[in-house]
């Protein structure tokens, strides 16, 4: 097996003098991306709580009356919850994805998070750190561009109920 050289950085630099005049400004500068933001506040009940924001965030959305196109992105604050989306219906969110995670990162096995901190949630910060705390969503002309069947959704895997908040940043 033949294998592919490793990829070098090269970094220059130039030294000036203070005596030096200094350099024009490049013909055109960058403009910076025009932007909005907003929060949703979140009520969950922890424990896998699986949350649909598509309708509260297609309003949002739609309220902003968005001309043209471009991105949104999703951010939601803290370690133990993450957003994704998925078909929002009962037996995928009660049921299967759930299950799943349960068998990938199991709430009874031995966290070493859990005797650092003495508490109980340390299948919460794995699960949250493998589903991620972002998404990004397309919209053109104020409304997202998900599909039919997808819903972007909060889940929320702490151990207790939470109040969680989802920073959106319209990238126009």
């Amino acid at each position: 097996m033949k294998r592919e050289p490793h990829a070098q950085m090269v970094l220059s630099y130039e030294v000036r003098k203070s005596s030096d005049p200094p350099r024009p400004a490049p013909a055109t500068a960058p403009s910076p991306t025009p932007m909005q933001r907003f929060t949703l506040d979140v009520f969950t009940e922890g424990n896998t709580d699986i949350v649909n924001l598509q309708p509260e965030l297609a309003k949002r959305v739609r309220d902003l009356r968005l001309p043209g196109e471009g991105l949104i992105h999703l951010f939601v604050v803290g370690s133990t919850a993450a957003l994704t989306t998925i078909e929002f219906e009962p037996g995928l969110v009660k049921h299967d994805l759930p299950r799943v995670l349960q068998q990938l990162v199991p709430d009874d096995a031995r966290y070493d998070h859990e005797a650092t901190w003495n508490d109980d949630n340390g299948h919460s910060h794995v699960r949250a750190a493998l589903v991620g705390p972002s998404v990004m969503i397309p919209y053109s002309n104020g409304k997202l561009l998900t599909g039919e069947y997808q819903q972007v959704v909060l889940l929320d895997f702490d151990t207790r109920p939470r109040k969680r908040t989802v920073i959106a940043t319209v990238l126009m």
